[in-house]
């Protein structure tokens, strides 16, 4: 019995880093339906892909592996929440291959706000400036209108949440609250605030769900955000406001994820009257 335990633990081991390693490189799509009250009947079905906390991360050549998956999918809006770049070792070449990836199949509009990352790797300017060159609208505590006939969408970023630079107050006046507002941030600190305002849908990352997950625990640890934090992964709501909190692309300095695969989101909204949730997507 002894020999068949060492064999089974052995085995057990040599089979749990193929798991590590697919975890890391699988991309999984998470699909949220998220009603929203008074939206109007141009936007009805208006579906966000949502990006965020690549850090550099290659998927195959040029990105190739995550554009394949993406090109499978529909959608009218790209929203991008920082960290592209790794503090420690800065490189966008990936995040500004991803962003013109997608604009070679997809007409659809980019928006992005800036990561901790990037600021504190001090480079949030120049990142900023090489999206900008690539066609991405980048949102500093401001806000863009969307418009199908008569009907319209906010869009409101603001800059960093985790560094301090995030600005609600100077971000919201600059969208109408008589039509829907989505808000863009790095991270879900601002959510009370948010939801306060009546923001309807506010997409988020910064929390990479934890980068290891356990089973009704979640996220151990989250920087910035202290242990067993409120707002670790997936859909929150409060009031008439959703939040979803993206687990993202990438690792920071602890390469490994752990029952907590990369990930993209795709958002639809509906009007309220009809059923809300949140499905889990195939693999990619």
């Amino acid at each position: 019995m002894a020999a068949i335990s060492r064999r089974a633990f052995l085995a057990g081991g040599i089979a749990f880093f193929p798991y590590l390693y697919y975890q890391k490189v699988s991309v999984a799509v998470r699909r949220y339906r998220v009603p929203v009250q008074n939206l109007p009947t141009g936007f009805h079905g208006f579906t966000i892909l949502h990006i965020t906390d690549l850090h550099g991360k290659e998927f195959g050549e040029r990105g190739e592996s995550l554009l394949a998956i993406l090109r499978g999918l529909s959608f009218d809006l790209v929203a991008v929440t920082g960290d592209l770049v790794l503090r420690t070792a800065p490189s966008l070449s990936p995040a500004l291959e991803l962003v013109r990836g997608i604009g070679r199949f997809s007409k659809s509009p980019v928006f992005s706000v800036s990561g901790n990352h990037e600021w504190r790797a001090q480079l949030a300017s120049q990142v900023n400036a090489k999206l900008e060159q690539a066609g991405v609208r980048v949102l500093k505590n401001e806000a863009e209108m969307l418009q199908r006939g008569e009907d319209r969408l906010w869009v409101v970023g603001v800059d960093e949440p985790v560094t301090g630079r995030a600005s609600l107050t100077e971000a919201l006046p600059h969208a109408d609250a008589r039509a829907p507002r989505l808000l863009l941030a790095h991270a879900p600190h601002l959510f009370p605030q948010a939801a306060q305002a009546g923001v309807d849908l506010m997409l988020v990352g910064h929390t990479h769900g934890g980068q290891i997950r356990f089973p009704l625990i979640g996220a151990p640890y989250i920087p910035s955000m202290g242990y067993l934090p409120k707002w670790d992964y997936g859909l929150y709501r409060q009031g008439k406001s959703t939040m979803i909190v993206n687990g993202g692309l990438g690792e920071s300095w602890f390469p490994i994820r752990f029952n907590n695969p990369p990930e993209v989101a795709l958002v639809t909204l509906l009007p309220l009257e009809t059923a809300g949730g949140a499905e889990k997507g195939g693999l990619g």
